[in-house]
């Protein structure tokens, strides 16, 4: 059987309350009573008095928290549309660097040189993504006399280069996977960009086209590293610190095998597949290869483990990795903190056996995307309403966004990191849970519902998963929570004592019913409730502040405040405490619930407008056979039809690229191409026609 073949890309690529930022791990991540873990700053340790964040978002806002503890004024960057971004209010200064094309502003080495020599920053942290791995931008820093915080040059070159990083780890006797050791065309990258799995000799030609394409543009290095694909393996991660005197530690593991199109979507730090053993031996390995390239700063040494515990290298990342909050979770260490001082010249403060395994913390990347859509198509718009479950115990948001931010399609869609720790996993999975349905997000699409259902799967409650994850369970695509029948008669119950509380709410004013001489005694509604392809008859009556209903012939108690101006309502079913957010209503009926993290569609009428509504006509479906219309917002990066031509079911029209990923359009069917309403460089928003066929 012919190899199966893996193709990546070879190079890198109002004001908040700054929530008492005496410590970047919330208090409740902090539950070691180690000393040595509590990560307060000494104001004694002299280091840098003013440090510019060469990033935005949610890991700028992370640099600054620690950098304020420790006493360092900040500086941010940012784009034209960043202007009012939250890093940017955060920050002691801040200077524009250029428009909002990443190139022209976030990658723009000459501009943000020039904003360092006129703020007179001594060091510069880069974050992650961008030039965090960049080593002519580290090198001009150096020639600057301005402090890179992260590796050298040299280690940034060795592990940025995939071929010549894979070199390095056999050399220093770390585990590799099988493959080509020379260039093929295209070795830079990150983050899951310019990776893809071959399967055949087709899927190769049309792999190494997406692949070079994504790589340059995303890294500027077109390069590709071929090597075998480890089927179904986990995707596991060590955290290495080491400083510039020859000291590295193994900070423990992080689990990242949830994954879709190669990123990550759920991490957690310990795995529950390691044995003592086994990580052992992985941190040494790792530690090995920092030492090899004497690596001086926080790293992460990625694995891939198959189903009998053998690890093989996949890369090192020179930088801060996303996931980093689980590994502070459970060892209480400050990473930022940590580069901070080995930038400095300071040596680690720590030996291998003081570092613990306390607890247990679980991250989910919240984003602005549509789950329904291939595990996640990106989302753009405004946040009209956002509220972080920080009331929830032993929660942590890492985020660079607030009320009234913009996702545009400029820049990756992460909304926040939502950290949940506890005493053990299922603590931390229960607040996980707990914290996603006390999340408001309104005004873009998000992937809440595909996250509460990744951490409920009996299969990853069990320690079941690895990369494949998502494809097996969902194998048709995400279709959110599936209702039990119990779910489904509860679901029915709060909307109709929902529409209830509505209909009661609006016969008063300020405590006074509207009309004094109207009868306002009625206890007792028929109602009919449309779900899916069901309608339900629902009887329901009120008891106070309960309501009574009756739903497939059983009765269901229903009690909550009704406070229906607020975002989040607490109800109680039945002795059962669910938290649901009612999204929308309208006169006629409709209304969304957020219920279990999903958002279902519902129409509440009274018995009487249900038979009415039958003699209203329906809307006709559009025939989207004959139209391509854009899955996502995003550029067009490439038209390959144009009208008159014919083309095949399955054949390629465009290109889509959003957020730094190209994704290729295909026709529904065979046909002559009548209209193309698109062209290379344009804009395109969700919905928008591309192309229509005769």
């Amino acid at each position: 059987m012919a190899a199966v073949l893996l193709l990546r890309c070879g190079a890198r690529g109002g004001r908040r309350a700054l929530r008492e930022c005496e410590t970047l791990c919330s208090r409740q991540c902090l539950k070691t009573s180690h000393k040595l873990y509590s990560a307060v700053y000494d104001p004694n340790e002299k280091t840098f008095e003013k440090l510019l964040i060469a990033n935005r978002g949610e890991i700028a806002c992370r640099v600054i928290k620690t950098c304020k503890k420790m006493g360092i004024k900040t500086v941010a960057i940012h784009s034209d549309v960043d202007a009012n971004a939250v890093h940017v209010k955060m920050a002691d200064e801040a200077v524009c660097v250029g428009p909002a094309p990443t190139s022209k502003s976030y990658l723009n080495m000459d501009a943000i040189m020039e904003v360092i020599k006129k703020t007179r920053a001594q060091a510069v942290h880069p974050g992650y993504g961008f030039l965090s791995e960049n080593k002519e931008f580290a090198r001009r820093l150096a020639a600057e006399g301005v402090t890179f915080i992260g590796p050298d040059t040299h280690a940034i070159q060795a592990m940025g280069d995939k071929i010549e990083s894979k070199l390095l780890a056999k050399n220093a006797k770390v585990n590799t996977i099988p493959g080509f050791d020379g260039v093929v065309k295209a070795s830079a990258g990150g983050g899951g960009k310019g990776m893809r799995i071959a399967w055949d000799d087709e899927e190769t030609r049309e792999g190494f086209r997406f692949s070079s394409q994504e790589a340059a543009s995303s890294f500027g290095d077109d390069r590709l590293l071929i090597e075998k694909f480890i089927d179904n393996p986990r995707h596991i991660e060590i955290q290495v610190l080491a400083d510039k005197h020859g000291n590295a530690l193994w900070l423990n593991e992080r689990e990242c095998s949830i994954q879709r199109r190669n990123q990550k979507v759920v991490e957690e730090a310990p795995s529950t597949f390691l044995d003592p053993e086994t990580r052992r031996a992985m941190g040494e390995q790792a530690v090995a290869l920092a030492k090899a390239v004497k690596y001086s700063s926080a790293g992460t040494v990625e694995f891939l483990v198959d189903s009998s515990k053998n690890f093989y290298f996949l890369e090192m990342n020179t930088r801060l990795q996303v996931e980093h909050p689980v590994t502070e979770c459970i060892t209480g260490l400050d990473l930022v903190q940590e580069m901070i001082r080995v930038a400095k010249g300071y040596p680690l403060r720590h030996k291998q056996a003081d570092i613990p395994i306390n607890g247990w913390a679980v991250e989910c990347r919240v984003y602005a995307e549509d789950p329904y859509k291939s595990f996640g198509l990106p989302s753009i718009g405004k946040l009209s309403q956002y509220q972080e479950p920080l009331h929830v115990p032993s929660v942590r948001v890492d985020s660079g966004i607030e009320q009234g931010s913009d996702i545009s399609i400029y820049y990756d869609p992460m909304i926040s990191k939502l950290i949940t720790y506890g005493s053990n996993r299922a603590e931390a999975l229960r607040r996980m849970e707990e914290a996603l349905d006390n999340y408001v997000i309104r005004g873009v699409t998000h992937n809440i519902s595909l996250l509460r259902e990744v951490i409920i799967h009996p299969r990853f409650v069990q320690g079941d998963i690895s990369t494949k994850f998502l494809p097996e369970v969902y194998p048709d695509g995400f279709k959110g929570h599936q209702l039990t029948d119990r779910e489904r008669r509860e679901l029915l119950a709060t909307a109709a004592s929902l529409y209830v509380a509505e209909q009661l709410r609006s016969q008063r004013f300020l405590g006074t019913p509207r009309i004094p001489i109207a009868k306002s005694k009625r206890s007792s509604w028929e109602l009919s409730v449309h779900l899916g392809d069901g309608i339900y008859p629902v009887a329901v009556s009120k008891d106070g502040s309960s309501f009574s209903v009756e739903v497939d012939g059983m009765k269901l108690n229903v009690t909550g405040e009704w406070n229906l101006a607020s975002p989040l309502l607490s109800i109680t079913i039945d002795g059962t405490q669910r938290t649901i957010q009612r999204l929308s209503r309208d006169a006629s009926g409709k209304t969304s619930i957020q219920f279990l993290g999903t958002v279902y569609k519902l129409q509440v009428l009274t018995k009487t407008a249900a038979e009415l509504s039958k003699y209203m006509p329906e809307k006709a479906a559009e025939d989207t056979s004959s139209i391509l219309r854009s899955p996502m917002p995003g550029a067009v990066v490439a038209v390959s039809v144009k009208p008159g031509d014919m083309v095949s079911e399955g054949q390629e029209i465009c290109v889509i690229e959003a957020m730094k990923m190209q994704n290729s359009m295909i026709a529904a069917k065979t046909g002559k191409v009548k209209a193309v309403h698109c062209k290379a460089g344009d804009t395109v928003g969700e919905g928008d026609l591309l192309v229509e066929l005769e």
